[in-house]
C-alpha cells in the first residue's frame, strides 16, 4: 500500500498543478493601468506571455498575429498527467482579450481584462474572477 500512496496522490496533485500553472487564486482587485483593445494588439499580439506559476515557475503562451494561441506545459512537467500542449484561437472583445483552446478549459472560451504593472508585466482577470500574473517575452 505504502508504494502505491505517491501514485494515487498523483492525480489530484496534477489537477492543482495544472489549475495553479493556469489560473491563480481569485483576487478582488487588479492594480495598475487597464490595456485597451489597442494596447492588446500592439502589446501582447505576436509575443509569447509567460504566466507566473505559484511554483516560480512560468507557462508560456503564444499570441500569433494570424489568431491563433498556442502553449506548452513541457517544461513544467505537465505531459506526464495532460496533453502538455494546446492551440486554439484568441480574439479581443471590447478591451479584454479572449481565447479557447481546443482540449484545455474543456474547450471553453474565457476572457481577460489586462493590466499593466511594469513595462513587461501584467496582471491579468479572468471573467470568473480568478486573477494571475505574466512577464511579456519577446515576439514570436
Amino acid at each position: 500500500m505504502k508504494t502505491l500512496l505517491p501514485v494515487l496522490r498523483a492525480k489530484p496533485l496534477f489537477a492543482a498543478i495544472v489549475s495553479a500553472c493556469l489560473v491563480m487564486p481569485h483576487v478582488a482587485q487588479a492594480s495598475g493601468e487597464a490595456y485597451s483593445a489597442q494596447d492588446i494588439q500592439s502589446m501582447i499580439i505576436g509575443k509569447r506571455i509567460y504566466l507566473a506559476t505559484p511554483m516560480g515557475g512560468e507557462f508560456p503562451l503564444n499570441y500569433r498575429k494570424n489568431g491563433v494561441v498556442d502553449g506548452s506545459g513541457e517544461a513544467l512537467g505537465l505531459g506526464r498527467f495532460v496533453k502538455p500542449e494546446d492551440t486554439g484561437k484568441w480574439w479581443i472583445k471590447g478591451d479584454r482579450l479572449c481565447q479557447q483552446f481546443q482540449t484545455w478549459y474543456k474547450g471553453a472560451p474565457m476572457c481577460f481584462e489586462l493590466y499593466k504593472t511594469g513595462s513587461k508585466t501584467l496582471r491579468w482577470v479572468r471573467d470568473n474572477g480568478q486573477v494571475g500574473t505574466a512577464r511579456i517575452g519577446d515576439g514570436i
